[in-house]
C-alpha cells in the first residue's frame, strides 16, 4: 500500500528533496499534505504538481494568493499556525516528515504524535528543546520516530538487527564546516557569505551557519541522546572532512559498524519514509578510488565553543537545551542580517544560559515560556551589541 506523506516545510531543502524521492517512487508514496512558511510561489508549484488533499501557508498574508492559484484543484487551502497543527491529524496522513527549521516544529510534531502518526524527523530542534517530553509521548501513543539527519540515520541503520546488543558508544561525524582549522582571530572577521559556503552539503541558511559554528553538531549530540537513549559519555564527535562515513556505532565487544556513502540527503529521507524496507535508487554510487584517503581529527572545542556548550547542557538537562536553542536561533538570524559578528553567536548563547532561569523538570508550558523569555533576552542583548 502507498504511504501518504505530510511534509511540514515542503519548500525548504529537506522538503524539496523529499518530493524528489516521492516523485521517483509514485507506486510507493503519495503526498497528502504540504506546508510552508513564506514561499507561496513554490508551494503553489508543488501543490499543482503533487495535488495533496491539503496545503497550509503559515504566513497568512499569502493565503489569498495561494487559495486563488489552487482554486481549480480539489485542494483545501489553510493558513496560520492553528491549521498547521490540525492538518497533521488528518486521517489521510500515514507519516509526517517534519522538515521545518527551528522551534516552530515542536508543536505540530506533538500533535502528530498524539494523532498516532509516525514521524520522519528532520527537525532536530524538536528533540533538543523537549526530548524527554517527545520520547515519552511517542512511547505513550506507540509512535515511531525515524531520524532523517544523515548522522542519526546512519546510527539508525547501523542498529538494524542489533536490538539485543547494547551500545557502548556512538560516534557522530562532522565535516568541520567551511572554517575547519581556523582560529578565533580568523573567525572574528568572517562574513555570512563565507559562512554560507558549506564544503559538502547543500542546506538552508540557518542550518549552514549552525554547521559553520558546530552548533549543528551540538544539536545532533543532544538529539542523539533522546533518539538512542544514551548519556553524554556515550556520544563522541569526530571531524571527517570528506563526509563519506556518516556515523558509527561501537558495541560492547569493541566491534564497530559504520554507514557510508556520498553526501546525499535523499538517501536518509527515503530510508525514513519507507522503513524498514530499502528502495532501489539511481543515486550516485560511492567509488573508493575517488576517495583514496578518508581522514579524521578531533573537533576544536575551544575555537568552536558551541559544541562544548551542547555537551554542557546535555549533562545539565531540564530546560537548558531549550535556552541554547532559542538563543542560537535569534543569534544566527542576527548574524545573517549583519547585526552581529560570527563569534558573537556563541557569546549570546553563553549570556542567555547564564541569565535565563533554569528549570530541572520542565512541562510543555515551561518550554514555551523558556523559549519566549530567551528570545526576548537574546534580542535585547543583540540590540545592545549593535
Amino acid at each position: 500500500m502507498k504511504k501518504n506523506i505530510a511534509i511540514l516545510g515542503s519548500t525548504g531543502s529537506i522538503g524539496t528533496q523529499a518530493l524528489e524521492v516521492i516523485e521517483a517512487n509514485p507506486e510507493v508514496f503519495s503526498v497528502s499534505v504540504l506546508t510552508c512558511g513564506d514561499n507561496a510561489d513554490l508551494l503553489i508549484e508543488q501543490a499543482a504538481k503533487f495535488q495533496p488533499q491539503e496545503v497550509v501557508i503559515c504566513n497568512s498574508a499569502h493565503f489569498e494568493k495561494v487559495k486563488s492559484a489552487l482554486s481549480s484543484y480539489e485542494i483545501k487551502v489553510y493558513h496560520g499556525s492553528e491549521a498547521l497543527v490540525s492538518v497533521v491529524e488528518s486521517d489521510s496522513v500515514d507519516i509526517v516528515l517534519t522538515a521545518m527549521v527551528g522551534y516552530a516544529g515542536l508543536l505540530p510534531t506533538i500533535h502528530a504524535i498524539k494523532a498516532g502518526k509516525n514521524i520522519a524527523l528532520a527537525n532536530k530542534e524538536t528533540l533538543v528543546v523537549a526530548g524527554e517530553l517527545i520520547t515519552a509521548l511517542a512511547k505513550q501513543y506507540n509512535v515511531s520516530i525515524y531520524p532523517v539527519d544523515s548522522e542519526h540515520s546512519a546510527i539508525f541503520q547501523c542498529l538494524a538487527g542489533e536490538e539485543n546488543n547494547p551500545i557502548e558508544k556512538i560516534i557522530l561525524t562532522a565535516s568541520g564546516g567551511p572554517f575547519r582549522g581556523k582560529d578565533r582571530a580568523f573567525l572574528a572577521g568572517v562574513t555570512k557569505q563565507q559562512a554560507l559556503k558549506h564544503p559538502n552539503w547543500s542546506m538552508g541558511a540557518k542550518i549552514t551557519i549552525d554547521s559553520a559554528t558546530l552548533m549543528n553538531k551540538g544539536l545532533e549530540v543532544i538529539e542523539a541522546k533522546w533518539l538512542f537513549n544514551l548519556n553524554a559519555s556515550q556520544i563522541d564527535v569526530i571531524v571527517h572532512p570528506q563526509s563519506i562515513v556518516h556515523s558509527l556505532v561501537q558495541f560492547e565487544d569493541g566491534s564497530m559498524k559504520a554507514q557510508m556513502g556520498l553526501p546525499d540527503m535523499k538517501l536518509p529521507i527515503q530510508y525514513a519514509l519507507h522503513y524498514p524496507y530499502r528502495l532501489k535508487s539511481t543515486f550516485p554510487r560511492f567509488n573508493f578510488m575517488d576517495y583514496p584517503s578518508l581522514t579524521f581529527e578531533k573537533p576544536d572545542l575551544e575555537t568552536f565553543r558551541n559544541l562544548a556548550i551542547a555537551y554542557e547542557v546535555l549533562e545539565k538537562g531540564g530546560n537548558a537545551a531549550c535556552i541554547v536553542n532559542a538563543a542560537n536561533e535569534i543569534a544566527v538570524d542576527a548574524f545573517l542580517k549583519d547585526k552581529i559578528g560570527f563569534l558573537d553567536i556563541s557569546d549570546v548563547i553563553v549570556e542567555s544560559l547564564a541569565k535565563i532561569a533554569y528549570i530541572g523538570n520542565p512541562s510543555y508550558s515551561d518550554y514555551v515560556e523558556t523559549n519566549e523569555v530567551t528570545r526576548r533576552f537574546a534580542s535585547e542583548l543583540i540590540q545592545v551589541k549593535v
